[in-house]
């Protein structure tokens, strides 16, 4: 049953029937919807900021797992640019300088690879700086391994057209040295063992007992085969052209002849004491373009990169020479 509603009416002076108008009735359902939709919106709101549907939760869980996909992908990228490193460093202090090329310039290689708007595609991501850094950390090892690549083309270029310049230059040690503590004395100021004072010494002794081989390290024309009790002692000098000679000092005997044509690797004396020494061993040295120059640069076919790098080690010792 419908309740029914009065008022008091102070000009009757009587209590009175209340009859609500349709206006009314009108302006106060409109103001329960409106704060019924109000309060909707505001319930919508709280659930979007600040709980995540099942799609989002597993949108998050998504945008997770490629972070850290990047993050593994940056590290192995950084492994791949050392590894670049290497090769480059290689490419230009070794192979370059054996075959007499110049290095590819520093510029060439750290080269850009695009302006900012290469990457225009992924700006306005939550990710982008770390999109951008990823992809532009990829070109650029790309451009550098092409340039690699490249480079290691024309190297062998060079190698085909420079086979006897290769077999010729000296590529290992005139004494068979699997033990790298033989070498004695390293190329570089030293004391002289005779004299006790600093001389440069301008080549490298291998200690061995007397009558071991000596080996020719490059293909080459014996030039001097020279016999004496002073200086070098019984010596041999070797012409392998292209601006490269070889001397071995301090021999027991000689087996090269002057004018004779040796092979790398040809037996031409043994090991001795003679000239001015102070013990057994082959003094050797390498003289390009009339500069006797460190002959440390020169084993590359004898030794592996950890033999070289402890061959390294022991040579730069300062000390005290053999002769």
């Amino acid at each position: 049953m419908k309740k029914i509603k009065y008022y008091y009416n102070t000009q009757s002076l009587r209590y009175e029937r209340f009859e609500e108008t349709l206006r009314n009735k009108f302006l106060r359902v409109i103001g329960f919807l409106s704060a019924t939709a109000v309060f909707a919106l505001f319930i919508v709101y709280l659930a979007y900021t600040y709980m995540d549907s099942p799609k989002e939760k597993q949108l998050k869980r998504e945008v997770s797992q490629l972070k850290f996909q990047y993050g593994i992908l940056n590290k192995k990228l950084d492994e791949m640019s050392g590894t670049l490193d290497e090769l480059e460093n290689r490419d230009d202090k070794t192979y370059r300088v054996i075959l007499e090329a110049d290095p590819i310039s520093a510029d060439v290689r750290t080269a850009g690879v695009g302006g900012s708007l290469r990457y225009k595609d992924l700006d306005g991501y939550s990710n982008s700086t770390l999109m951008v850094n990823i992809t532009e950390k990829l070109d650029r090892i790309r451009r550098r391994m092409y340039i690699q690549s490249k480079s290691y083309d024309e190297l062998a270029q060079m190698i085909k057209s420079k086979e006897e310049m290769l077999a010729s230059i000296p590529a290992i040690q005139p004494v068979s040295n699997r033990d790298l503590r033989r070498i004695g004395s390293g190329f570089g100021v030293r004391i002289d063992p005779i004299y006790k004072v600093a001389r440069m010494h301008e080549g490298i002794d291998f200690t061995a007992p007397v009558g071991t081989p000596i080996y020719a390290t490059g293909n080459g024309v014996v030039t001097t085969v020279d016999y004496g009790d002073r200086g070098y002692g019984n010596y041999v000098v070797i012409k392998h052209g292209y601006g490269y000679q070889t001397l071995y000092g301090h021999m027991s005997r000689i087996k090269a002849k002057v004018g004779q044509k040796v092979v790398r690797g040809d037996i031409i004396g043994y090991v001795g004491n003679s000239g001015k020494s102070t013990g057994p061993h082959c003094h050797y040295e390498v003289i390009r373009n009339n500069k006797k120059i460190d002959p440390i640069n020169f084993f590359y076919n004898d030794l592996s990169p950890k033999e070289f790098q402890q061959l390294l080690e022991i040579a730069g010792r300062n000390g005290q020479s053999l002769d």
